[in-house]
């Protein structure tokens, strides 16, 4: 007869274990699991840092002077939409907040050229009034991409946009325009730079100083100085779509993680074409699908634990594997969604195990990069790193295995470098040298005493209003009369 052995908590109780409890070790390191836990809450505590009330307005005040620039933009030559629907994101495209390709990307460090930075997808056109599942031309393109036709829009569209477009004459005479990426990119940014210029014309008190503005490839990146803060705007034009593409139709007959926690309407509300070609395929025709919107909803059912394990393991690689450029932090993204509908919710929840997640993600990139194989985790028939070269490949899972060995003198260095970049952001702030127009809460006087009275104003507003929303609103011609609205509902 077989008998089992005592489990380590039994053999303690019946004392045939006298030996303190060994530290938990990483296998492949030697690095000790708690060691990497308190690295990943350091790097974690500098990464995300509290917003006062300042900083807070002057986010608001950016973000009003963005969406009133386009606003410009479209009474220009009534291009855009006239209600238009802008997903606003937190972090730039360079930290893969949407799947673009960054080799076109001019490099912007936090700290050195921004404290901040977002992304902002505008829609050139929507197609809105359809019945999903959207069926896009992909006769063309490789997968995961469509070229875009205005045949389905009406004469008014094809009329407005005709110059954005590459022309395909059939055999049978009739004349068939693409919606162009990089013809799109192209008026987008001269749009922009002649609003810009005759808003600088005419600077207002309280406006935000425009740092730069360039075209990356098909984005348009600005800087804007707010007070004491630079922000960073990647403005990217879109083609937005109500409803689910077919070509990921067979993703929603899929259990994942996200089952039951949110709605199947909620996570299939929408879809985008970005302006990005495949490998192989043609510039000015090709556009990416992108479920940007989805990923907003799906961000809400990832623990806290795994969420700052993937921030940790994206300020490692970003740098370590930027040359040459093949793997970016959306790849890593794909991943860690892929892994929440691998492994167990409840492992997942686990607040103590960052550490365990963490060389699960450099393990789980690594297993890609050596088989070249990286799905997409809506269209999982398309491998994203399909076009990647076997010496480009084996160079990073290298790099990645020299991390894999020393996780935590990584983590260090990860550490290292966003608080380099917090202490430029505080020095500049200190300083006050970001824009000579005056911040919101500037009264024009002494630029060294500026005046906090809005601020303990937003302060008493909010101990007496528990769990309201409140609003303020500035006029750019009066900045010292803020009017403030106090409402249930957040707008």
């Amino acid at each position: 007869m077989k008998m089992a052995a005592p489990t380590a908590s039994k053999a303690a109780s019946l004392g045939c274990n006298n030996k303190p409890a060994f530290p938990e070790l990483d296998f492949r390191s030697g690095a000790r699991v708690e060691e990497l836990n308190k690295l990943i809450q350091e790097f974690t505590k500098h990464d995300q840092r509290e917003y006062d009330d300042q900083r807070a307005l002057e986010i608001h005040t950016a973000k009003d002077f963005i969406f009133s620039m386009l606003g410009m933009v479209q009474k220009l030559d009534q291009k855009l939409p006239v209600a238009n629907e802008y997903l606003l994101l937190s972090g730039g495209v360079r930290e893969g907040v949407v799947d673009l390709d960054l080799d076109e990307l001019n490099v912007y460090a936090r700290g050195t050229d921004y404290d901040m930075d977002f992304t902002l997808l505008v829609p050139a056109l929507k197609l809105h009034d359809r019945n999903q599942p959207v069926t896009l031309d992909m006769r063309h393109s490789a997968l995961c991409h469509s070229w875009l036709s205005l045949r389905l829009f009406d004469e008014g569209t094809i009329s407005k946009w005709k110059d954005c477009c590459t022309i395909v004459d059939h055999i049978n005479g009739a004349t068939n325009y693409f919606f162009s990426p990089t013809k799109v990119a192209d008026w987008f940014y001269d749009s922009i730079s002649i609003v810009l210029s005759e808003i600088q014309k005419k600077p207002q008190r309280g406006m935000p100083k425009v740092e730069k503005v360039e075209k990356n490839g098909t984005i348009i990146s600005i800087i804007l100085g707010v007070g004491s803060s630079r922000m960073l705007y990647d403005i990217v034009p879109v083609v937005s779509f109500k409803g689910w593409p077919a070509v990921a139709q067979s993703w929603l007959m899929e259990n994942h993680f996200w089952d039951g926690k949110i709605t199947e309407e909620e996570v299939i509300s929408g879809f985008y074409l970005v302006p990005a070609c495949s490998y192989k395929g043609k510039k000015d025709n090709e556009w990416r699908l992108s479920f940007a919107r989805s990923e907003v909803q799906l961000k809400k059912c990832i623990s806290s634990s795994l969420m700052q394990a993937y921030q940790a393991c994206k300020a490692i690689i970003i740098k370590l594997l930027s040359r040459p450029k093949a793997i970016s932090p959306y790849h890593l993204r794909s991943m860690m969604l892929w892994a929440c509908d691998r492994l167990p919710a409840n492992y997942l929840a686990q607040e103590d195990y960052a550490a365990h997640f963490l060389l699960g993600l450099i393990d789980d990139l690594q297993h890609c990069l050596v088989n070249k194989m990286c799905p997409n985790y809506f269209i999982p028939q398309c491998n994203m790193l399909e076009h990647l070269s076997e010496e480009t490949v084996m160079l990073h899972a290298r790099k990645l295995s020299s991390v894999r060995s020393d996780p935590a003198e990584h983590l260090r260095t990860a550490i290292e470098h966003v608080k380099a970049a917090n202490r430029l952001t505080l020095d500049l702030q200190r300083r006050g040298s970001t824009t000579s127009i005056p911040s919101p809460q500037s009264d024009g006087g002494d630029p060294n005493q500026p005046d906090d009275r809005l601020a303990k104003k937003l302060q008493q507003l909010v101990t007496e209003n528990p769990g309201k929303s409140i609003s303020v609103f500035i006029n750019p011609d009066d900045v010292t009369r803020p009017h403030f609205r106090i409402d249930d509902k957040f707008f």
